[in-house]
């Protein structure tokens, strides 16, 4: 006769799995680990981006409320810096020059990428030559752009007055002139830009469902019924957020007018990042040029939260 060792019950069907204390130690482990691990490969991205990007800001709040000279200590003044600033003549001449630029980059360097994404996705044959042909721009540091520019635009032998003398018109100033100064500058910003928005926009105008431009064409619709009722409609989104985008990037314009004009011709192109850079390089107040730096940054942040909400209300 045998003896049998009486069996435990069976779980009932459906009930939860309990883990014996040594295995859920183990996971918990084996989790900690895992997370460890992340962070160490995050740690060098973490910390570069802190030292580059948040104590830059922290330190440039802090510059801003004191008078740093780097000769002397740095004394706190409160918002001495921001008077000093607010009675300076060209602090409301620098805010109307980069809100004049903004308003007519608005003009060329918004449409005429939108417009350039629509004529090469109506080519049939050699798409790819032409967006490579507009990206090029992109490709040339910013620098190298301006100078080639500031040849281009030469009020003597540039390119741009020897274009006008084949058409009979006189040569034009246009960088020594304050009504064509902002307006070229304008056009050299469009034309080393204006690549990588046009790319976006032609990633978008191919995303739009081709079954909806083959029934506007059955309804006998013309491209301009097209593009009003299929095109702008689906490219909703995309619009509004480059358009945040763009009014973002032209309100931080320096290399344009610090390369072409430095400001000129009479303070018609000094933007408030060249304002800044003139009092933190050239005046030495870098509690003044933090300063507004501070304002601009409270402008830029405004728009960000403008472009985050949009992302959210308008997502297809």
């Amino acid at each position: 006769m045998s003896l049998r060792t009486p069996s435990l019950p069976a779980a009932p069907a459906g009930s939860p799995r309990v883990l014996a204390p040594s295995r859920g130690r183990a996971a918990r482990r084996a989790h900690l680990v895992r997370a460890v691990t992340a962070y160490l490969f995050l740690l060098p991205a973490l910390l570069a981006f802190a030292l580059f990007a948040w104590y830059p800001i922290v330190r440039g709040l802090i510059v801003s409320f004191q008078e740093v000279n780097l000769v002397d200590p740095p004394r706190w003044v409160g918002l001495e810096n921001f008077r000093q600033l607010i009675d300076d003549p060209l602090f409301v001449t620098a805010w109307a020059n980069t809100l004049r630029f903004a308003g007519l980059g608005l003009l060329l360097g918004y449409a005429v990428p939108f417009v350039l994404a629509l004529a090469i996705n109506e080519v049939r044959h050699l798409r790819w030559y032409f967006r490579l042909a507009f990206y090029l721009p992109v490709v040339l540091p910013p620098i190298v752009a301006v100078y080639l520019w500031q040849w281009i635009l030469d009020p003597g032998p540039g390119l741009a007055n020897q274009i006008l003398g084949w058409f009979g018109v006189d040569p034009q100033p246009w960088l020594q002139s304050s009504d064509t100064a902002m307006l070229s500058l304008v056009i050299v910003a469009t034309w080393s830009y204006a690549g990588s928005t046009m790319l976006i926009y032609l990633a978008a105008l191919q995303g739009v469902p081709a079954h909806l431009y083959d029934a506007a064409e059955v309804d006998g619709a013309n491209l301009l019924r097209r593009l009003f009722d299929i095109t702008l409609p689906q490219l909703r989104f995309i619009l509004l957020i480059m358009l945040v985008l763009q009014i973002i990037g032209t309100m931080q314009v320096f290399t344009e007018p610090f390369v072409l004009t430095d400001g000129g011709p009479a303070n018609a192109t000094v933007t408030v990042l060249l304002l800044l850079y003139r009092y933190a390089f050239q005046y030495g107040n870098y509690g003044a040029a933090s300063a507004l730096g501070l304002m601009l940054f409270v402008v830029l942040v405004a728009f960000s939260l403008l472009y985050l909400w949009l992302t959210r209300r308008f997502r297809p």
